[in-house]
């Protein structure tokens, strides 16, 4: 399977008080891989939710943080599908710093689910949207 990257910049508004990245902002860096990675597919999800009635969310993380990122740094967010269900999607991401060689920072596995827009109950993933994202592996 392939592994999407996104690059990223630490902005001083990424960081906490002691100059590191703030923790929470790692899943926000994650988040925007896992868009971009959607309209690596031409998929964008405004129009999911406008043409499907879907949206998806966030059901389940597991992080590990291992080394601090910290303001100015060039990261690379990754993202790697990893199990795809009827209704659901995993994925591994990995940040690493770019700087140096490609230090390993942060690791997580995100699950994601598709949800009816209205009632936010559990609905197929679009057939368009799996066979896009079966194209590439």
């Amino acid at each position: 399977m392939e592994i999407f990257s996104w690059p990223v910049r630490v902005y001083y508004e990424d960081t906490d008080s002691g100059g590191v990245v703030y923790y929470a902002n790692y899943l926000r860096f994650m988040e925007r891989a896992r868009t971009e990675w959607l309209r690596h597919f031409g998929i964008e999800q405004d129009r999911v939710r406008e043409r499907d009635g879907v949206l998806f969310a966030v059901t389940h993380v597991d992080m590990a943080y291992l080394k601090p990122a910290r303001f100015n740094d060039s990261l690379d967010v990754s993202v790697e599908l990893v199990a795809q269900g009827r209704a659901s999607m995993s994925f591994d991401q990995q940040v690493v710093r770019r700087d140096d060689g490609c230090t390993t920072l942060c690791r997580g596995r995100i699950k994601i689910a598709c949800l009816d827009a209205q009632s936010l109950r559990p609905r197929p993933i679009p057939e368009y949207i799996q066979t896009e994202i079966s194209r590439e592996h």
